[in-house]
């Protein structure tokens, strides 16, 4: 970039910032901290330019204030908890490796549910959904985490609606996002609803990076997630993802991957774990679930376009994986208006 796009005054951004805390803890993972907090930052430097006041106060906390070893080995400095009587406007819980160790942290867990009732909104990058659901607050919720915890979040708490494709999710005052680098995705959205797209679009375009990523994490997840040890199918999988609609059947899937059919079934499901028509129906569910999320394809027409020819079929496909029909599904998260 040559200059910072132009952000018009807007009147309702003179007021106190919003207050935004990211909380780490041993073993954190650093992009879920740095992500999330260059974008609140990079929005306070834009408005800067504008001559405007910071739109945001942004802080990392930790259970003990001082120094935090991250994942990679670099340290953060924390300020502590906020206390109750502290103003909070956002809370975002990092992931990591170290998660795992404050899933019975009693201590840590009573803050974050007493601060998820005083906040306006609480969020979560990767596996900090797994502190959020410790915490109890992820009952009844529709979330997302890492591709590879989805199963995990989901078998731990069985009362969470966890999802494995979006990029994040917002359920009314809770959001989560997926692995990683959707904490910026997850910031970013943040702000679009706190300051307008005019503001979220430039801050996507100073860190070059998209404002809203094309697809969901399925593009990663449903291919990834059949991955074997050497990955042999990789290059099969990432075809049938662009062609739904192609003849999938053993034999022309063996043909294309220069195996016998036989042979082909066998080193599939020793490979994957799954035989191929259950990967097939996965891969096709995540395609269609986000034609109705995105799109106002009639749900017929997103049937035949993922390869399940008929409406009934598609229809028989969400009853049984999550209990919803297409049309129930899309009138409760269908993102267009």
């Amino acid at each position: 970039m040559t200059e910072n796009p132009r952000i018009l005054p807007n009147p309702s951004l003179r007021k106190p910032p919003l207050a935004v805390a990211i909380l780490a803890y041993p073993g954190v993972q650093l992009l879920d901290v740095a992500g999330p907090l260059q974008v609140f930052s990079t929005a306070n430097d834009l408005s800067a330019d504008a001559g405007r006041p910071p739109p945001y106060r942004v802080g990392v906390v930790a259970e003990r204030a001082g120094s935090v070893a991250t994942s990679s080995g670099l340290v953060l400095t924390a300020e502590g908890l906020i206390p109750d009587s502290g103003s909070l406007d956002t809370l975002i819980v990092a992931g990591g490796r170290g998660v795992d160790a404050h899933l019975d942290n009693a201590g840590l867990l009573s803050w974050l549910s007493g601060r998820a009732a005083l906040s306006r909104r609480i969020a979560s990058v990767c596996t900090g959904a797994f502190l959020l659901g410790a915490a109890g607050l992820l009952d009844g919720r529709r979330v997302v985490t890492h591709w590879t915890r989805c199963d995990a979040l989901r078998a731990r708490y069985p009362k969470a609606l966890v999802e494995a494709d979006p990029i994040f999710i917002r359920d009314g005052s809770l959001w989560t996002s997926a692995g990683v680098t959707a904490g910026i995705d997850l910031a970013l959205a943040l702000v679009e609803a706190d300051l307008g797209r005019e503001m979220s679009l430039a801050v996507a375009r100073h860190l070059v990076v998209f404002l809203k990523r094309p697809g969901g994490q399925a593009q990663f997840s449903a291919a990834l997630s059949l991955q074997g040890g050497d990955d042999r199918f990789g290059r099969l999988h990432a075809w049938i993802t662009d062609n739904l609609c192609a003849d999938l059947t053993i034999p022309a899937l063996a043909d294309r991957a220069g195996m016998s059919p036989r042979s082909f079934a066998r080193h599939y499901r020793a490979d994957t774990g799954r035989s191929p028509a259950e990967a097939i129906e996965g891969i096709r569910f995540e395609a269609a679930r986000r034609l109705l999320e995105d799109t106002a394809l009639p749900v017929k027409r997103i049937a035949e376009r993922c390869g399940f020819g008929a409406e009934e079929t598609l229809r028989r496909v969400f009853l049984r994986r999550i209990a919803a029909t297409p049309g129930d599904y899309r009138r409760r998260f269908a993102a267009f208006a």
